[in-house]
This record gives structure tokens, C-alpha cells and sequence, in this order.
């Protein structure tokens, strides 16, 4: 049988506007995805892991390496000493503007505006989307979330300010203070986790012109090297479905010289996946471990040989996929 990685995609580890959850779920819940791991995976770094692929070299049985998009803070302040305590590797795909506080995470100040929000409905494109109850609003949230992942970065932009206007939300928090900086970016390569890009502006490639993908990631390669101090490999693509990137963006990510690329995209890895269009699993923290199970065909497998040793660790039931940013 052909080694085989799989690969976690994992963004905040506690609650935000955008991902929310209760008190102390979304860290419960990781501690118990960790937990699951370590006792049915061979967790491994990213970066070693793909070069065994790439050369046709053994993996563990079960391997799989952990990743982290965005930079939130709470990767470093959760998540890491987690990983650290038992012994787990990790990538952490960093955006500079971000740990700048040069962009704004245009999703969470969108979440943040319709769960504030003082008007009771919004319009956009011609449809009116109501804001009276609570589930109203998640709804909403994540259906105009959906429509603006479709536009460039610069009218993507324009259009959350004309929307978090409308919706007389009041004073705006420090939606930076959610992210690292570079303070804490560093201390993440400290910590002995592989560091990586996941664009300079998190604007989702596919959208922009060639040429802008281009000086985006070669930017991003450049200051991340820079102000960390280290080599710069690897990338994970903003959003990552199939929609989000293009052969222009494979091409770009080629010419800024990273030798793989993660998507979103559902499957396992192995030494024929191409190096750019790298598999993931994207995995909700508050869901607990259950998810995992049934999420990949290796979990699955895990579940199928925990069952002969230990009997039944839960429902049959299937939960939803996670999202992504």
C-alpha cells in the first residue's frame, strides 16, 4: 500500500464573532481532538512528511500532520502549549498584513457588525436579509459571508464598509488583537512548529489578477522570511476550495518559490497528489473529537479498529464539515 498523509486544517482554537461557541467549549474540544489523535494517529510535520512522499519514502501507518491558518492569538496561547505537551508537530500559515494590523479580517468585522447590529434587516445584490433573531442573524452571517468570498479583495473591501455601516453597529473593537504579531509569530518558530504562508493579505487568490497573485506571495514569502528568520516553504491558499485558486495561482505560487500548496479540498495525500493542490481536512474545535471519526477515511479506519479492541466509541452518526477562511 502506497504511504499516505492526512492532513488537518484547523483555524481558531476558542470563541470569535466569526467561529463562535460557548464558554470553554472550543478548547475542551481541541484538548479532546488531541487527544483522539494521539491514541489512534502517528501525528507528523508537515514538511518532512511531504518530502517522504515526494520520494516515495515509508510514513507511519495513520500519519497525519496538524496545520493552522490565519494566525490567530490562540494558537499561540491555546493551541501551542497543547501541542507542546504531547509532543505534536504543527505548521502555523501566517498572513503578514494581518500580524501588521495592515488589513482587517474582513470576516470576523462582518460577523462582529450582524451579531452587534442595531438594523433589523441589511440588503445586498437585492435580497434583504433579515437580522431580528439570533438564528437570523448566523444565518445571515454566513450566506453574505458566502457572496462576498466572490468578489477581489478591493471591492470585497469597499463593500463591508458600506455594510458594517448599514448596520449601525456601534464602535468597532480591535478585531487585530485576535491575531499574533510578530512577537508571537516568532515565538511560535521558538516553540519548535514549522512556520508558513498563507498569502500577504489573505484576499482569496483566485479572484485577483495573475500578476497581483504573483506580488502577493512573493511578498508574503519574503517579509515572513524576514522578520522570522527562517526558511519559508510552504502555503495555504485563503479559503482553498476549488473556486479560490486557478493554474495562475499554482503558476505564482511556483515563481515565489514554495515547493507545496494546501487547499480545503477533501482527501488524503499521497506521492501523486500534486505538490499544489495538497488535500485537507478542516476541522471545527468545539466539535469535539466525534468529528473525526467520521470525517477521513483514516479516522474511519481508526474507528473501525477501536472498535474490535474496545467496543463502540459512539453514534454512527455523520456530523457536518467544518469552514474555512
Amino acid at each position: 500500500m502506497r504511504p499516505s498523509l492526512t492532513i488537518l486544517s484547523y483555524h481558531n482554537v476558542d470563541h470569535t464573532w466569526a467561529f463562535p461557541s460557548g464558554p470553554g467549549r472550543a478548547p475542551a474540544g481541541f484538548r479532546a481532538q488531541l487527544d483522539w489523535l494521539a491514541r489512534f494517529t502517528n501525528v507528523v510535520a508537515l514538511e518532512p512528511a511531504l518530502a517522504a512522499l515526494a520520494d516515495g519514502r515509508p510514513l507511519p501507518p495513520r500519519a497525519l500532520a496538524i496545520t493552522f491558518d490565519d494566525g490567530y492569538r490562540d494558537n499561540l496561547e491555546i493551541a501551542a502549549p497543547e501541542l507542546r505537551l504531547r509532543a505534536m508537530p504543527a505548521t502555523f500559515f501566517l498572513v503578514p498584513g494581518l500580524i501588521d494590523r495592515a488589513v482587517t479580517p474582513w470576516w470576523e468585522r462582518l460577523a462582529w457588525g450582524i451579531r452587534a447590529a442595531r438594523a433589523t434587516a441589511i440588503s445586498l445584490d437585492g435580497t434583504d436579509w433579515p437580522l431580528v433573531t439570533a438564528a437570523d442573524r448566523a444565518s445571515t452571517a454566513r450566506e453574505v459571508t458566502r457572496l462576498l468570498k466572490a468578489s477581489d479583495r478591493q471591492t470585497r473591501e469597499a463593500r463591508i464598509d458600506e455594510i458594517v455601516a448599514a448596520l449601525d453597529a456601534g464602535h468597532e473593537p480591535d478585531f487585530g488583537a485576535l491575531y499574533v504579531d510578530w512577537d508571537g509569530a516568532r515565538r511560535l518558530g521558538d516553540m519548535g512548529f514549522e512556520l508558513g504562508s498563507h498569502s500577504s493579505w489573505h484576499a482569496i487568490l483566485g479572484n485577483e489578477t495573475p500578476e497581483a497573485q504573483l506580488a502577493d506571495l512573493t511578498s508574503s514569502r519574503q517579509r515572513l522570511e524576514a522578520e522570522l528568520d527562517r526558511p519559508i516553504r510552504t502555503l495555504a491558499y485563503p479559503n482553498g476550495t476549488v473556486h479560490d485558486y486557478s493554474a495562475a495561482t499554482v503558476t505564482a505560487a511556483i515563481e515565489a518559490g514554495f515547493t507545496h500548496a494546501c487547499t480545503t479540498r477533501i482527501g488524503r495525500n499521497t506521492g501523486a497528489t500534486p505538490p499544489f493542490e495538497l488535500r485537507r481536512f478542516v476541522v471545527v474545535p468545539e466539535r469535539g473529537a466525534s468529528p473525526l471519526r467520521w470525517s477521513t477515511a483514516l479516522g474511519q479506519r481508526a474507528v473501525r479498529v477501536a472498535r474490535r479492541r474496545f467496543g463502540r466509541l459512539g453514534p454512527r452518526t455523520r456530523p457536518s464539515g467544518g469552514e474555512s477562511t
